[in-house]
């Protein structure tokens, strides 16, 4: 008889991925935050771990990988295109992110969103008892929720979304919003990023359904919903055993070796790491740091910087367009100020593994994250606790419109990520900040991402959840 209680976790993706080892194909935990955070969870609990494994087609039977049961769920060639690629990624994407790009509302593509929310619900009910716990995970499986409701009412279904959810007056523009809506109010606990996440959910609940409550707690057709916010971290454990590794700190001396040397003494380093995605706000920034050399306050003698730009949905029109345009600035930008052997922009198209993106967090003066939108921005977190012990010390600026300003406005430069004028005038000041108020700066913004880990952050939703 299996254990009561379980948790099942539902994502849109899987822990694993399939890769070849050794001329086989196998499957390995997949790297990040996330999935070190529920696995021990899952694992603790004898749960399952509901997902796509990232390959169209008929999936592959339910296995069991390092004491997990890991289910997967078929998804079409043409479901992705049109449940991933159209309604998560060009209905609901920009439509939650302000509308930073104008969303597509196209009937074609709400369907196959529908059906594969059905299959995801299908596939997790099979692996659900009475008794047990479901957490679901994002946007793209808002409709689960409600679905697995009705085909096993006695379990405790939680939902957290990972990105933001939008004001009143521009959710009212989705065409299914009250399907979305009754989607979502199947759990018994909706958490959010942000408390005006939060607010925003509840204020559309209030709107478009029949539910009745307060910013806090819904009542729904006899069901009551807890709405709440959950603000995500990082494993600060892992990142600062990273960051003073020997190996990781004599990469960061490098790097500065090879970015701050100038012939008037050291550069300071400037670092932007993003996805290659409409939202992060990259070609801003990229105009504000031209602004900021045009004027002449600063040259490629005395500042340099480094873009990481993760490529994204390069298949997509828009992403690709974005490169595009990117690549043209900063090019511009190079032949405009950079002098032979100074850059003034070096640009890096690329994932960068681990070891290597925290060596760039601790070679880093500055850090800017200026996201147009954002519900959390984990970088600004791993910035802060990569700089532990470190006595460069560092300076964050960070867009207001970031969850993670609700948490480290206190510590952080907080700027407006379209104001180009006003982002080079915030460069100018994290570069001539005195060294006392850099030090001062970066012990409000430790002490403020100490407070919560990322399993702090799940055992504190699966406790609000199970209470």
């Amino acid at each position: 008889m299996a254990p009561r209680n379980r948790l099942i976790i539902v994502a849109n993706r899987l822990p694993v991925n399939r890769v070849k080892r050794k001329g086989r194909m196998v499957w390995e935990t997949s790297p990040g935050g996330l999935v070190s955070a529920l696995k021990p969870l899952v694992t603790e609990a004898g749960g399952s771990w509901v997902g796509w494994s990232g390959s169209p087609g008929k999936a592959p039977p339910a296995f069991e990988h390092e004491n997990i049961q890991v289910r997967p769920v078929s998804v079409t060639a043409e479901q992705v295109e049109k449940f991933y690629a159209g309604f998560s990624n060009a209905t609901l994407w920009p439509l939650y992110h302000d509308c930073v790009r104008t969303p597509q509302f196209h009937r074609r593509w709400w369907w196959p969103y529908v059906d594969v929310n059905r299959q995801f619900a299908e596939a997790t009910a099979a692996e659900t008892k009475p008794g047990d716990t479901v957490w679901v995970h994002d946007y793209q499986l808002q409709l689960v929720p409600a679905m697995l409701r009705e085909m096993v009412p006695d379990v405790k279904i939680g939902f957290f979304l990972h990105i933001p959810f939008p004001p009143l007056e521009l959710f009212a523009q989705l065409p299914w919003r009250r399907e979305i809506l009754a989607g979502l109010m199947g759990a018994d606990l909706v958490g959010f990023q942000t408390p005006q996440g939060a607010k925003n959910f509840a204020a559309a609940c209030k709107r478009y359904s029949d539910a009745r409550g307060g910013d806090t707690k819904l009542e729904h057709r006899g069901r009551t919903v807890v709405v709440k916010p959950f603000p995500i971290s990082i494993d600060i454990e892992h990142m600062e055993e990273t960051a003073t590794s020997e190996s990781v700190q004599a990469r960061a001396v490098e790097l500065r070796k090879d970015l701050a040397s100038s012939r008037h003494g050291e550069r300071k380093i400037l670092l932007g790491v993003d996805r290659l995605d409409y939202t992060k706000g990259i070609e801003i920034r990229l105009r504000a740091y031209e602004e900021l050399l045009r004027r002449g306050t600063h040259t490629v003698d005395d500042c340099v910087l480094v873009q990481v730009a993760v490529p994204s949905r390069e298949s997509v029109g828009e992403y690709a367009e974005l490169r595009a345009f990117v690549e043209r600035l900063t090019g511009r930008i190079n032949g405009e100020y950079g002098e032979a052997g100074r850059a003034a922009v070096h640009y890096l198209r690329r994932n960068l593994n681990f070891e290597e993106l925290v060596a760039f967090y601790r070679a880093a003066d500055v850090m800017l994250v200026t996201p147009l939108r954002d519900g959390m921005n984990l970088v600004a977190k791993e910035y802060v606790i990569a700089k532990t012990d470190d006595d460069r010390g560092g300076t964050l600026v960070l867009s207001e419109f970031a969850g993670a300003a609700n948490e480290l406005g206190a510590g952080s430069l907080l700027v407006n990520p379209h104001d180009v004028d006003g982002l080079a005038a915030t460069m100018d000041v994290s570069l001539t900040l005195p060294e006392a108020e850099v030090d001062r700066r970066m012990g409000l913004l430790q002490r403020a991402v100490r407070k919560n880990d990322v399993f702090g952050w799940a055992g504190s939703f699966l406790e609000a959840l199970r209470s």
